[in-house]
């Protein structure tokens, strides 16, 4: 057992409940949690999942501020709708962004699994813009991932982290669920306010 992996799962399921929450300090924890993780993954020769740390630091500075703005009277953020025609678009990309990523990790490196650890790093790259966006959306997103997720790190023999994402799984449920509690709420708020 790596005692820097188990910390690393420690803060990262810190951050996912703070977000299922909807409280803003979901943001700090995850940049915590995604340093960590940057020399977990390129230990494991998990390159795509290394860059998707970084990536991810960068969405989570993003997201912070986002959220910062757009919190409801209890601290909470506010959920968005996602528009069909955006989330068409942000899916495409991620295929686009899946068979780019995955050619290069294939080509150019000696990474265990491009390409499907490419597709779920561009996936995960969406669903992550849309949590940023604060759309209920991205729980279904990272449901599908992480199911995958956790399939790709048995076989890697980083087993903390697959236990991690199986917690990250139900944590998603609970999130989507929270999430959309909170913008049918919103919704009903916005009509007796417009009568």
């Amino acid at each position: 057992m790596s005692w820097i992996e188990l910390f690393g799962a420690l803060l990262s399921a810190w951050a996912v409940w703070l977000t299922a929450q909807r409280r803003p300090w979901c943001w700090p924890i995850g940049l915590l949690s995604v340093a960590v993780y940057v020399g977990i993954f390129a230990e494991a020769k998990l390159y795509s999942d290394a860059l998707l740390q970084v990536a991810f630091a960068v969405l989570i500075v993003y997201g912070w501020l986002r959220w910062l703005r757009n919190l409801d009277d209890d601290g909470r953020v506010q959920v968005a709708p996602l528009p069909t025609s955006e989330a068409a678009a942000h899916i495409a990309l991620g295929v686009i962004g899946s068979l780019m990523l995955g050619f290069a990790m294939h080509r150019w490196t000696d990474a265990a699994l491009p390409w499907l650890d490419s597709a779920l790093t561009a996936f995960s790259l969406v669903a992550q813009w849309w949590q940023a966006r604060r759309h209920i959306a991205a729980w279904w997103l990272w449901i599908v991932v992480d199911v995958i997720y956790v399939g790709e790190y048995v076989y890697k023999h980083l087993l903390i982290t697959s236990v991690l994402y199986a917690g990250f799984i139900v944590l998603a449920a609970i999130g989507l669920r929270s999430w959309r509690q909170a913008g049918r709420a919103h919704a009903l708020n916005s009509k007796a306010a417009a009568a």
